[in-house]
């Protein structure tokens, strides 16, 4: 009778999604989110009525001062803008980090196109100083002001050389988007706790993660790149108890697809909270997010490009009968480092480029509101899902007790 019931039960939670079943779903996603309402308001209400008391009251204050005009409007409109342009960069740090759904990296959506457009606009002014405030960057339906101004606005160039013309050192203009890249980094520490903190719920219950067995089921058919990545984490797996500070650090200030299994890991084996999360902050924060910074800068402010030609022309001066065209590869580098560098030509019909940037603007909001997209509806299929599990196992705790009560009358 229970097996037939689980895989009843196995059925119905594989079938339950907004593509096969949308209108059950949505229910369950409604009833689920009404019911944790519900037990939130009745905490609060049982637990916290001075706190929420407070908060009220701090928020009424805060609303009337900032809808209130006066001298001190102007502080204020900034002090927004800054926490505007904090949270923008926090929020797309855990967006990234949870991969919305999608896997699909914000630094390579906002935070590494901001930082490569303002090292190519420095190297093309000659000068950092073109922002208008620490704010001043890419945030959601807002372009920065000085991407598509002129050189002219922001002065003479600051660093010209003689002979090698714009060179702008990578320390320099590190310090002009160093704070939106840690904010994002801390943004990516926080969306790591989640999974933290579900392990180490579980931990405390007594449960067991089933990552291994997640693994040990996971196709042995599978080839090639995902297979690899299965046995990296099975390695990883039989080597979480050697987890400490160093080696969080270290798993977080590199790329890895096994940092999520580290947060599991943790908070299954008990690491300190701290520990786990000062090690995953400073890693991604400091660490990570300056190398991919610093590299992003090298490439686009032709250090790198320079580094590759003088290690180009060493090696093929060692090659005989090559010397000679030297002259002639080194001239078509320059003119490749330069055409790189220069700024676009302008363009006669304004309506072309107005027609163009609607219409890249078009697509690349439609990929990002299809990635938000994607992330609710698996916040509508998981939600749903874990409501029906509990009915479910409701269902299942009911019958054993009728038949206890049945065997026992008998």
């Amino acid at each position: 009778m229970f097996v037939e019931l689980h895989e009843k039960h196995k059925q119905e939670l594989e079938n339950l999604s907004l593509a096969s079943q949308p209108f059950k779903t949505l229910k369950f996603f409604i009833v689920a989110v009404a019911q944790y309402l519900q037990r939130s308001l009745i905490y609060l209400v049982t637990h916290g009525v001075w706190l929420m008391l407070l908060v009220i009251v701090t928020v009424a204050g805060v609303i009337l001062f900032l809808s209130t005009d006066g001298p001190h409007a102007t502080h204020v409109e900034v002090l927004l803008e800054y926490v505007r342009f904090g949270l923008w960069w926090v929020a797309l740090g855990v967006a990234s980090s949870i991969g919305l759904g999608s896997g699909l990296h914000t630094f390579v959506l906002y935070l590494g196109p901001h930082i490569a457009f303002f090292t190519i606009k420095a190297m093309q002014c000659g000068r950092v100083d073109i922002k208008s405030a620490i704010y001043d960057t890419i945030q959601l339906n807002r372009s920065p002001s000085w991407l598509k101004k002129d050189c002219s606005e922001f002065g003479p160039p600051m660093f010209l050389s003689p002979n090698e013309g714009i060179q702008v050192p990578v320390t320099i203009i590190l310090p002009q988007v160093q704070v939106e890249a840690i904010l994002w980094g801390l943004g990516t520490a926080l969306g790591e706790l989640p999974p933290y903190f579900i392990s180490r719920a579980a931990s405390i219950s007594g449960e067991k993660i089933d990552a291994a067995e997640e693994l040990d089921a996971s196709s042995s058919e599978d080839n090639g790149v995902a297979s690899n990545l299965n046995h990296m984490k099975r390695w990883f797996l039989s080597h979480a108890q050697y987890l400490n500070f160093f080696t969080i650090l270290v798993l977080a200030s590199v790329p890895n697809p096994l940092f999520d299994l580290a947060g599991i890991m943790c908070g299954q084996f008990g690491i300190p909270f701290w520990k786990f999360f000062f090690a995953t902050l400073f890693g991604k924060a400091i660490v990570k997010t300056h190398i991919q910074t610093v590299f992003i800068i090298s490439v686009c402010n032709n250090q790198l490009l320079y580094w590759i030609e003088n290690e180009l022309i060493w090696m093929l001066s060692f090659i005989p009968g090559v010397a000679f065209a030297l002259p002639n590869i080194v001239a078509k580098l320059h003119a490749m480092k330069e055409k790189y560098m220069a700024a676009p030509l302008p363009v006669t019909s304004n309506i072309k480029v107005k027609s163009w940037d609607l219409s890249f603007a078009s697509i690349w909001n439609s990929i990002v509101w299809l990635m938000l997209f994607n992330f609710f509806v698996k916040i509508v299929n998981s939600t749903a899902q874990r409501y029906l599990k509990k009915q479910q196992e409701n269902e299942i705790s009911a019958l054993k007790k009728k038949l206890d009560e049945d065997q026992d009358s008998h």
